[in-house]
């Protein structure tokens, strides 16, 4: 996975995996995908995910943001909320995403806020409002991810 050495946790959840020998920066990165789309995570809880992405570079055809590109970028956001909400016991898989689309974008930088709408033991459910520079609403997400038991899934 990519480095997100800027990422803002809450101390104390830095501390629980720092404890535990694991690197929360190295394992709640954009990955591999989000990093090869410019995605950046700058602030990471339970409560709140908020991470940037770039316009050029993520376009279709006609100039705009693509479609695709908004979705990674909720994918991203939501899947970390729902691995900090999961805690070192559980891996968050994503079952279910929808987007919609409300304008297009050409151009600067777009950013994505992750809230929860549900957190419970086998599920979490992230809603997700991306916007361009001007703060107007550009793509709603919803994801939930189904949040399996570590053990068995290391190695």
């Amino acid at each position: 996975m990519g480095e997100q050495s800027s990422v803002k946790f809450p101390q104390e959840v830095v501390d629980e995996y720092a404890a535990l020998g694991v690197d929360l920066h190295a394992m709640f990165s954009a990955g591999h995908l989000g990093t090869r789309m410019g995605v950046q995570i700058i602030e990471a809880s339970a409560e709140r995910v908020v991470g940037t992405m770039p316009v050029e570079g993520n376009t279709q055809p006609y100039g705009l943001l693509h479609g695709g590109a908004s979705a990674v970028l909720a994918e991203t956001l939501g899947s970390v909320g729902s691995m900090l909400h999961g805690g070192l016991t559980k891996v968050a898989v994503g079952v279910d995403l929808n987007c919609t689309h409300h304008r297009g974008v050409k151009s600067g930088l777009v950013t994505g806020v992750a809230t929860p709408v549900h957190r419970g033991r086998s599920t979490a459910t992230y809603e997700i409002v991306i916007t361009d520079e001007q703060d107007k609403r550009v793509c709603s997400a919803r994801l939930t991810c189904l949040l399996r038991d570590a053990e068995g899934l290391k190695g």
